[in-house]
């Protein structure tokens, strides 16, 4: 059982929605400190008036290398990484802008998980392997037609994901793949799916059961717990499954 209690955390896209959730229930579930992580140091400003010291505002933006190089090389303490940071684009496959959209949300979805992983993967070994959490989304699993282009970029962090939770084994840290369904945040009511949204909290709840359990898979809300439910046998059989053995 791994535990967030005592531990230092980081968590990207910090300053609203899902992590600006992530950074409270941690804090509730006992987090030592937690450096909060956004593209523009300001807009952290609630979270470090709202818990003080137990907060460290950092500027990461997962578009630009340097900074998650400089982050890393601040934030040496660091135990747990969420990577919560993400864009998404409305376009369908034969959108005008979907070529344009895609490259951009991989450039941050993919690109940036890629960059994080490198960045913090001696830090988390060298603090004993802690924990490296992605969220990806139900997207990555079922393209939606309105959202191909997102839900294309969420499945390549996915695909990455799993290769993060191979390598990673062998220096003892965890790694979680995070797959809500709509969770509401100002994302979800710019993609048009706020009504069926629900609260953000079920997300860190769910990263925090993952990381207890072991589980790779985290499935916060009731889509996503529907997907994951029909995902497992495949999941455990396949995905977690090391298939070079023969």
């Amino acid at each position: 059982m791994y535990s967030v209690k005592d531990r230092v955390v980081l968590v990207t896209g910090a300053n609203r929605g899902i992590g600006k959730s992530i950074v409270e229930e941690f804090l509730r579930a006992g987090a030592r400190k937690i450096y909060a992580a956004a593209r523009n140091l300001e807009s952290l400003n609630a979270l470090t008036a709202a818990h003080g010291e137990r907060i460290v505002p950092l500027r990461i933006d997962l578009n630009d290398p340097d900074s998650i190089t400089s982050a890393a090389q601040t934030a040496t303490d660091v135990e747990v990484v969420v990577n919560n940071a993400g864009i998404a684009k409305v376009a369908n496959a034969l959108a005008s802008n979907a070529v344009a959209a895609l490259q951009e949300e991989m450039e941050v979805n993919v690109y940036g998980l890629m960059r994080m992983a490198q960045a913090f993967a001696p830090v988390l070994k060298a603090n004993g392997g802690g924990a490296f959490a992605q969220l990806n989304s139900v997207a990555s699993m079922k393209n939606f037609a309105d959202f191909a282009t997102y839900s294309a970029s969420k499945a390549a962090a996915y695909s990455i994901t799993q290769a993060l939770r191979d390598t990673l084994q062998a220096q003892g840290t965890r790694v979680v793949s995070v797959h809500p369904g709509p969770i509401a945040t100002d994302m979800a009511s710019g993609l048009g799916i706020g009504e069926i949204a629900e609260p953000a909290e079920l997300v860190p709840q769910a990263i925090i059961a993952a990381l207890e359990a072991d589980d790779f898979h985290a499935f916060p809300d009731t889509m996503a717990k529907q997907v994951g439910a029909v995902y497992r046998d495949f999941a455990s059989n396949i995905v977690e499954a090391n298939l070079m053995e023969g």
